[in-house]
Formats: structure tokens, C-alpha cells, sequence
């Protein structure tokens, strides 16, 4: 054999080596990062079992958010859980029974501790005026991560949300949140992400530090009584285009850790805007998710999310009466689950 064609042998063999160690690092880039269609799972009052969790297989779910509340005190800035008098699925051992019970389903996990203010509900306002009460709820804050953290890293949690709307904790102390990204990384080898309230995101100055861009995307899109899917992928447009941005400037996916609509009027404009007026409108919380899957789900930077919520007392739950968030047994289940359904076949 000529020294000339020996050379074109060894550079064929070299090219087949990098054709075949890229295609499997695609491979397992398309592995690490799946399309999740996940349900935030309400927890519940009582115990849990594997049968509660079939209706979320059944629409073709892939994950469920588990959530295990905190309630805080603001005025004495305090933070208790695992408490006797919460629900069983908001303590540990109810936590540890809804993941083995969604285990038993095929389903994937995130843990995603919530902070409940007494007397405001929302997170997002909480904020301290003495540096002794900042540091007080901050002990105690770590202390609950540190509980769930324990039960994520030993049942193998897919994935952990550090944090859930705390956005004044996130501009006024960032050092905090470096502190609890520190203590999750030496404690949980799964992924990480934040959950940003849809106003807030930019603000985040630690995605890089995470596995995810976390958002609750209760975008307010549009005024309209009932807004078409057309209008609505319309307002769509400019909030996509800068979450793109972002996960390219990151290199990060974005992932919806909460998103959806009640079923009544004027549902897209944000339900802080709500009057308690508003009529029963099931077509509407079908529309707008119609127009957010169609707006997001072909999109190679973003990795899907959480619908809110999901009860899991299916045949109880939602209804044509119901004018909440859920969208079990309305109109927008059977969307959900065609849309769920789609992208194992994508």
C-alpha cells in the first residue's frame, strides 16, 4: 500500500471517530435534558398512593413538582415545617410517599419548597427592616432546604428548586442565595433551578450557577374579555424573544416552574387584576394554553414546565362548576393531554 493512501486511511478513521463521539455526545445531551411536561402535585391532606398519581400518567405527564410548604411569620421572622398541624403531604413523610408514589408511576421529580407568609400568602413581599431578622429567617430557611435536600439527594430527585418568588431576597441579598447554592452543590448531585416570579427573572444574577432558568410565567397578556390564541401568540412574541435571548446569553434551558390560567373571564391578564367577578370561562384557560404550547414548545432553548396545579383526587377535582387553576375535567385537560401526548411522539 502506497504512503499516500495509508495518510487518506488514517484521516477516514480519524473523521469516523469524531462523527461517532459527537453523535453520542448528542445523544446524551438530548438524554440530559428532557421535554418536561410536568403538573405541580397539590399536597395533600392524607396519605397518598400510586393510584393517585395514574391521572398524571394518563395525560401523558412526565414529572410532577412536589411541593412541601413552609409557613413564615414575618412579624417574628420566623419559618416552621414539618409541623404536626400541616398537611400530611406538606411534611417530610408525606413528601417522601408522593415521590415513591410518582416513582411507582414513571414519573420524574422536582422538589420545589414554598414559602407561605402568614397574612399575605405571596413570597415575593417578604422583606425585613433589622439585619437580626434577616439573618433569623435565613438560618431557618437553610435548615428547611437542608431537610428536603436530604430527601432529594437519597430517593435520587431529578431536580431541586432552591427558592420560589423570594425576589426581594433576590436583590437585597444575593450573598444568601450564594450561600444556599453552595450548601446544595455539596449536598445534591441533581440538577438546580430557581423559581422567579415572570417580573422578576432579569433580575437573577446567579442562572449561571444553575441548571435551569426557572420562571413562573404568569405573563399578563392581554386586556380582552376572551382573547383569541392568535392575539394571544401575538403578546407572546416579545416576552419569548427576550427569554431566548437570555438562554442564549446563559447557555442555559428555560423551564416554566409554573404556568396556567383559571377558567374565567379575562384570565390572561393576570390574577392579582382579578375582581372576584368574573364569569366561569373554560374556553378561555383553553385558548391560553393552547396559545403558550403552540408560542414555546418547539423551542430548542426551552424545556418545558409545570401546569397549576393538579389535586390528586382526580374524579373530585375541577369540573364544569370550577373556576380555578386546575384544569382537570375541563375542556383543557384533553389539550393538555394531546399537547403531552405530541411530544413523546416528536
Amino acid at each position: 500500500m502506497k504512503q499516500k493512501d495509508v495518510k487518506y486511511l488514517i484521516i477516514g478513521a480519524l473523521i469516523l471517530i469524531i462523527f461517532i463521539i459527537s453523535q453520542g455526545l448528542q445523544e446524551k445531551e438530548v438524554e440530559r435534558i428532557i421535554f418536561i411536561k410536568g403538573v405541580s402535585f397539590v399536597s395533600p391532606r392524607h396519605q397518598i398512593f400510586p393510584s393517585h398519581l395514574e391521572p398524571v400518567k394518563a395525560i401523558g405527564a412526565n414529572y410532577v413538582a412536589v411541593i412541601p410548604y413552609a409557613m413564615s411569620n414575618p412579624e417574628k421572622a420566623s419559618l416552621i415545617f414539618d409541623h404536626q398541624k400541616q398537611w400530611y403531604g406538606e411534611k417530610v413523610k408525606g413528601t417522601v410517599e408522593i415521590i415513591n408514589a410518582a416513582r411507582m408511576q414513571g414519573l420524574q421529580i422536582m422538589l420545589k419548597p414554598h414559602v407561605w407568609v402568614r397574612g399575605q400568602g405571596w413570597a415575593g413581599d417578604l422583606r425585613f427592616e433589622k439585619e437580626t431578622q434577616w439573618l433569623q429567617w435565613e438560618n431557618d430557611y437553610l435548615e428547611y432546604l437542608k431537610t428536603y435536600l436530604k430527601v432529594a439527594d437519597s430517593l435520587k430527585v431529578e431536580m431541586f428548586c432552591i427558592g420560589t418568588e423570594m425576589r426581594h431576597f433576590v436583590t437585597e441579598r444575593p450573598e444568601f442565595f450564594q450561600e444556599i447554592i453552595n450548601v446544595c452543590r455539596k449536598s445534591y448531585s441533581g440538577r438546580l433551578t430557581y423559581a422567579a416570579n415572570w417580573d422578576n427573572y432579569n433580575n437573577v444574577k446567579f442562572w449561571d450557577q444553575l441548571d435551569f432558568i426557572g420562571i413562573d410565567a404568569y405573563f399578563p397578556l392581554s386586556e380582552n374579555k376572551h382573547p383569541t390564541v392568535k392575539e394571544l401568540k401575538t403578546e407572546w412574541k416579545p416576552i419569548q424573544k427576550d427569554l431566548q435571548k437570555l438562554s442564549d446569553k446563559l447557555h442555559k434551558p428555560v423551564v416554566f416552574t409554573e404556568y396556567g390560567y383559571r377558567s374565567v373571564d379575562y384570565s390572561t391578564l393576570g390574577h392579582w387584576n382579578a375582581t372576584g367577578e368574573e364569569k366561569i370561562n373554560h374556553n378561555l384557560q383553553k385558548d391560553a394554553y393552547q396559545a403558550l404550547y403552540q408560542t414555546f414548545c418547539d423551542r430548542p432553548w426551552f424545556a418545558g414546565g409545570f401546569l397549576w396545579k393538579w389535586f390528586p383526587n382526580h374524579a373530585e377535582a375541577g369540573g364544569v362548576l370550577d373556576s380555578k387553576y386546575t384544569p382537570q375535567n375541563k375542556p383543557a385537560e384533553q389539550l393538555i393531554k394531546d399537547w403531552f401526548h405530541k411530544k413523546n411522539a416528536m
